[in-house]
């Protein structure tokens, strides 16, 4: 198996990430959403943190439905904010909300986030010929 360089081989949870995750063309919704939530909360932080606290995540936002997080109140944000099992910062919580309710407004009009999102691409993974190594033979 090869890896790429930034992988920890000490760390199992960037391994199965790395392994089970990380550039696998994903066509599910909820599974964007997740992503993006994630990526909003790794921001100026390891994504190591965020793949520590990924479960915690999925409890706090609603199994990333959405539709329900679009709806999340001030007395809902105030309960995340609150909860060490996630980042706590306002602005990150907020960002989430925030893109659960533009996110549905893309589904609305494109039929699904991952129509979008895929267009851009032709509907198809990129596959790029680098030119430098990035991965590294595990051991």
């Amino acid at each position: 198996m090869k890896r790429c360089t930034w992988v920890k081989l000490e760390n199992n949870l960037e391994i199965d990430y790395h392994d089970c995750e990380w550039g696998v063309p994903i066509t599910d919704d909820t599974m964007l959403f997740e992503f993006l939530t994630l990526e909003g909360a790794q921001a100026g932080l390891s994504w190591t943190t965020v793949l520590k606290k990924k479960e915690n995540y999925r409890q706090a936002f609603a199994n990333f439905d959405p539709e329900i997080v679009a709806k999340f109140d001030e007395n809902i944000i105030q309960e995340l904010l609150q909860n060490p099992g996630i980042i706590r910062n306002k602005l990150k919580v907020r960002s989430a909300i925030t893109n659960a309710q533009k996110f549905l407004k893309v589904k609305a009009e494109y039929g699904s986030f991952t129509k979008y999102i895929w267009q851009f691409v032709d509907y198809k993974p990129i596959q790029n010929n680098w030119k430098t190594q990035l991965c590294t033979s595990s051991i």
